[in-house]
């Protein structure tokens, strides 16, 4: 019978678990090894070995309504891509209106989880903690949730340069990197283009001399903004979308949004277009990169291949001279050290995890390693349904498949995404944001029902299913569900028009303008009708008005529902 629950990290995953454990009946013992909660969102001016890092600057790519967890929305006057900062604030909103800092250990330091000898048949763990003062203490637990983070150990790959223990100038991971104030006035190459290195060449470029950014492959560019200037993951992530893509043509789905892309910068005019095609992997976001290339104050360089003095050499034969430092932005090895290293049972040492949340060879599983995965989308509901789904495995009210199927499934996963990642490691690790979250859905109970959705209230099955998808559609019925749910889903817009309402603007007068076409079309239809019913005049115009009636009152709600900009 599971009671205890140890929960390694008090991050954003950290908290959701601590939270889904007190909502099962469960007892949840967090220990986390900093003095305060937030873990990588947590600033802090010096690095920590181990820990996780974040830069000065860094704000969000996904905005409040995406990202929030899936029964607390995020206040309203918070703006739609917030900085590091105010997301820690809303942790400590979330962590205060549900009481969780008491189930958390401060400074307390996870050396090691293991499995009792009777594991077998009590499942039973044995967590071995170091507190502030030095001390070492064993617990035992039914159950562990792992909410370490995998951005603990930087790949600095310097060895696969030559001539780094030459070079003159500094080299460094992003990991270490903080602000801008030490490359004022220098020559800096940034190396990577993922979204670190995007955001850290375009703030080195703010103040140093000249900035190159080199890149293997390149990347597809977006900008936080969709049409409008509404949030790009509220137009993008919908259900509609999701199954546009799987029945459409991969190609004609490419070729429409990268065509949509080079219309605001042409990606292979500014040196930055990609050998894959864009919905094959995860874009780069970032709002200032493509401006910075056009002012001239980032370059874009070839892969780096080596270093002679201060001068650095990149593949296609280039160099640049008088380089002062090289930023390194290459990723994180995801590392448990903690664990048993019998879970880095993969065929290229990576954790092996079930749906990248249990390891297929624990009987009974009663471990999960939550976010160790990436995708195209929030992280924070994706790890809260990870957790939600874990407890149920937990208390035995949802079942893993035999160890081989669960194999299969992710040797499996990972064949289809080599397609896209040629890199195993990589590979592993994709998931489809939608597709993904309703699998677990679907084993908590609580996925969407849609067509149960469209019959009893065909309002907010629209906005379920057209709308963005946002997290309180996993709050809307089944175990867990939230009152608030429903009336979250209508006044999301809202929260996203409120930190705009800066300034008073006259409101628009024809606010049904949106219906005008449809209510043509629908008396048009009825004219039809009942020129073709001559003989049922009366009868067909008695239904024809109870079904514009009906109609008028559902257009009505929509409306009413929507922001006052149709286009949003």
């Amino acid at each position: 019978m599971v009671r205890r629950v140890a929960v390694v990290g008090a991050g954003s995953s950290g908290l959701a678990c601590i939270k889904i454990c007190v909502d099962e009946g469960l007892e949840p013992v967090c220990f986390e090894s900093s003095d305060d909660i937030g873990g990588l969102w947590n600033f802090r001016e010096t690095p920590e070995p181990e820990r996780t890092s974040i830069y000065r600057s860094l704000v969000v790519n996904t905005s409040k309504e995406m990202m929030c967890f899936s029964d607390f929305p995020m206040p309203a006057d918070y703006p739609n891509f917030m900085h590091n900062s105010q997301l820690l604030q809303y942790f400590r909103l979330y962590a205060e209106h549900f009481d969780l800092l008491r189930y958390i250990h401060f400074q307390t330091t996870v050396r090691s989880v293991l499995q009792r000898p009777d594991f077998s048949l009590s499942g039973q763990w044995e967590v071995v903690t170091i507190n502030k003062n030095g001390q070492e203490e064993r617990h035992i637990f039914d159950a562990v949730l792992v909410c370490s983070g995998h951005y603990t150990h930087p790949t600095l790959p310097l060895s696969d340069f030559q001539g780094h223990e030459t070079f003159s100038g500094r080299c460094l991971h992003s990991w270490e990197y903080k602000d801008a104030d030490a490359f004022t006035g220098k020559r800096v190459v940034v190396v990577g283009i993922g979204n670190s290195g995007g955001d850290i060449a375009v703030e080195i470029s703010r103040s140093a001399e000249k900035t190159f950014l080199s890149t293997r492959q390149g990347a597809w560019v977006m900008g936080r903004m969709s049409t409008n200037g509404v949030p790009l993951d509220m137009a993008v992530i919908k259900r509609i979308n999701n199954v546009l893509f799987q029945l459409l043509p991969k190609t004609l789905v490419n070729w429409v949004a990268e065509r949509a892309l080079n219309n605001k910068y042409d990606h292979r005019l500014y040196g930055l277009k990609p050998k894959h095609r864009l919905m094959e992997r995860k874009p780069i976001i970032n709002d200032d990169l493509p401006s910075r290339i056009l002012q001239g104050a980032i370059v874009m360089k070839h892969n780096l291949e080596g270093f002679k003095d201060s001068r650095v050499v990149f593949e296609d034969g280039t160099v640049e001279e008088n380089i002062d430092a090289v930023v390194f932005c290459t990723g994180y090895i995801g590392k448990f050290p903690f664990l048993p290293s019998t879970l880095s049972e993969g065929p290229y040492e990576e954790v092996t995890l079930y749906k990248r949340v249990f390891p297929p060879s624990l009987h009974p599983p009663t471990l999960a390693v939550m976010g160790l995965f990436q995708g195209k989308g929030p992280i924070m509901p994706t790890v809260e349904m990870q957790a939600r789904w874990a407890v149920k495995v937990f208390l035995g009210q949802s079942c893993l498949p035999p160890k081989e199927k669960m194999l299969d499934v992710i040797e499996s996963e990972r064949r289809r995404n080599m397609q896209s990642y040629p890199c195993p490691r990589q590979a592993v690790l994709q998931v489809d944001y939608i597709p993904y979250l309703d699998f677990m859905a679907g084993e908590v109970g609580v996925r969407p029902k849609l067509l149960r959705l469209f019959l009893r209230d065909p309002v907010l099955w629209a906005k379920v299913f057209f709308g963005p998808c946002t997290p309180y559609q996993y709050r809307l019925s089944g175990p867990g569900n939230w009152s608030g749910a429903r009336q979250a889903i209508f006044t999301q817009w809202e929260r996203v028009a409120k930190p705009f309402r800066t300034r008073e603007i006259p409101e628009n007068t024809s606010k049904f303008g949106l219906c005008s076409p449809l209510m043509l079309t629908f008396t048009g239809t009825v004219i039809i009708v009942v020129l073709f019913s001559k003989d049922k005049i009366v009868p067909t115009l008695e239904a024809v008005t109870e079904m514009l009636n009906k109609s008028t009152v559902f257009l009505r709600e929509l409306w009413l529902s929507q922001p006052q900009n149709p286009d949003m």
